[in-house]
């Protein structure tokens, strides 16, 4: 093997430091910024002379009920995940490995549909809500995030279970065991790392959505945290509390990058597996 020139090596790790600089460097700064009050806000210094946990502990005393929007955002991504999960695994089995006719434009549709802007159903999506007596509630969330959560979905789980080996399917069947066996018994396992890197994104996706969470929700009390930290605000239009968004944004974020350490060796091998093949 051919070794690497210096120059080769050295422009590597400059251009790995500046890409980790860029990702990790605003979430740091964001980090810093939130145990700054008043002055030290605008200081010229990353790190706080005098850190405080007064920005953490005025979210959860001021007039917006903070909490209450941590558990409706865990609540409605929590469910959004599930919903979009146990859909998509029946709907890659049917079109992964069932033979019918127009299951290629099938496919095609479900991804055609992931490609609108919310924008464009925004106004279909509130009269569906509203029908189904789901307006102002944050259970009713969980539609339209399923919606546009599943061709996503379907789409990935279905290129893993098209890949599966047949032999397991016609054990299976041998043995008396029916589709939903198969797909909950035997499948089901061996999908685990596509399950992780869909159910991640479809989290994150619910987590972070901030539309239909604005014009669905009007109640305070059932307001997720996107929306909730858009409303806080100071005493007048000139202050803004930056302190308190910083501390609210770190708060948002940490859920995130937990379920990503946790779960990473599956993310990689679900984002990878396929990939080669030989």
């Amino acid at each position: 093997m051919q070794q690497r020139p210096l120059w080769g090596s050295v422009a590597l790790y400059c251009a790995a430091a500046m890409i980790v600089f860029i990702s990790v460097g605003p979430f740091l700064y964001m980090v810093a910024t939130s145990f700054k009050t008043g002055s030290a806000l605008f200081d010229s210094q990353i790190w706080p002379k005098h850190p405080t946990l007064a920005n953490y502990t005025a979210l959860f005393e001021g007039a917006q009920p903070f909490g209450r929007h941590l558990l409706n955002s865990v609540m409605v991504a929590t469910l959004t995940v599930g919903a979009a999960i146990l859909m998509g695994v029946t709907a890659a089995y049917a079109l992964g490995r069932i033979r019918f006719k127009g299951k290629e434009l099938l496919m095609l549709t479900l991804l055609g549909v992931s490609m609108f802007p919310q924008v464009a159903v925004l106004s279909g999506m509130f009269e569906l809500i509203q029908s189904l007596g789901l307006f102002n509630r944050a259970l009713g969330l969980v539609v339209p995030y399923t919606i546009f959560t599943l061709p996503f979905t379907v789409w990935i789980l279905t290129t893993f279970m098209r890949d599966l080996p047949n032999e397991l399917e016609e054990a299976a069947i041998m043995d008396g065991c029916g589709p939903l066996r198969i797909i909950f018994q035997v499948f089901l396992p061996l999908l685990w790392p596509a399950l992780v890197s869909t159910g991640l994104l479809a989290f994150i996706g619910a987590w972070n959505e901030f539309l239909f969470a604005l014009t669905f929700i009007v109640e305070d009390d059932q307001r997720t945290v996107p929306v909730g930290i858009s409303l806080i605000a100071g005493a007048t239009a000139f202050e803004i509390p930056w302190g308190s968004i910083m501390a609210a944004s770190v708060i948002v974020t940490l859920p995130l990058l937990g379920l990503v350490l946790v779960f990473q060796k599956k993310i990689v091998s679900g984002l990878t597996a396929g990939a080669v093949k030989g």
